[in-house]
């Protein structure tokens, strides 16, 4: 798919821009973690982990299978709770307000018997109501989508479940998106396509993004920021400074890259 039949994304003014319209709660939150640790048992998974996340940023995580990038998603998202330690949202330091911090996992996990625009509903939860169909709209043109919203989940490719599954987390206008591997088991083809997609509603949105990925070179290409976990501990914190958009082929992603893998992997 070339760059030009990638789903046009709204901007000011456009119909899915009302998705985080200005002083609404689809702006970015920023996330402070100070001495952050998590145990299972005798296991200790992250160890004092310590972080600030500036509104608006997008971080990207990444690091060796079970290093614990997937454990701290789920503390961000409060699907777990720290064993010690502080996770602050905003500048208040308190907890986010329910729907401000909402996750898109590797499987779009789609309702097979409702049609695309009620799976996207479903990211409403206890919002439903007056107005939730026409947000649920709004949410599938920012994915390039509306034209789908009546069809079933069966009728559409890997790419496109996906990008119903970003409209999912997106409709409650959430103000940190978490996206745990959301793009591991598509075709390379389509996992480009959608990291430009993640890309644009990002910058067009605002909202914190918080990526756990195994692809450096996806990490790079989308984040401002890289976190290296490695025994649950953050080894390097890497600025990813390239002007958007990127091109994996660039001489600079890919120093970046090598210089991540370099810390990743260790001296040869």
């Amino acid at each position: 798919m070339t760059a030009d039949a990638l789903p046009r994304l709204a901007r000011v003014g456009d119909r899915s821009h009302r998705i985080a319209a200005a002083g609404e709660p689809g702006r970015g939150l920023a996330i402070t973690a100070r001495s952050l640790d998590k145990a299972f048992g005798d296991h200790r998974v992250l160890r004092g982990l310590d972080f600030v996340v500036p509104p608006g940023q997008f971080v990207a995580v990444v690091g060796r299978s079970g290093c614990g990038k997937s454990t701290l998603l789920r503390l961000l998202v409060g699907l777990d709770r720290p064993s010690r330690g502080q996770l602050r949202f905003g500048d208040g330091g308190g907890a986010p307000d329910p729907g401000a911090v909402r996750i898109m996992f590797q499987e779009p996990r789609l309702l097979a018997w409702a049609s695309v625009l009620a799976n996207v509903e479903i990211g409403l939860g206890g919002e439903r109501g007056p107005g939730g169909r026409e947000r649920a709209r709004d949410a599938l043109h920012a994915v390039g989508l509306d034209d789908r919203a009546a069809d079933w989940p069966s009728l559409l490719s890997g790419g496109q479940k996906q990008r119903v599954a970003l409209a999912r987390a997106l409709v409650s206008r959430p103000r940190v998106l978490a996206l745990d591997e959301p793009l591991g088991a598509l075709d390379a083809l389509t996992r480009v396509t959608m990291q430009r997609l993640i890309e644009r509603v990002w910058l067009d949105q605002g909202f914190t993004a918080i990526l756990v990925t195994h692809d450096v070179a996806e990490a790079v290409v989308l984040a401002d920021r890289v976190l290296v976990i490695a025994d649950g501990a953050i080894t390097h914190d890497v600025a990813i400074e390239a002007p958007r958009p990127r091109d994996r082929g660039s001489p600079a992603v890919a120093e970046l890259e090598g210089r991540i893998l370099r810390e990743l992997l260790g001296p040869a």
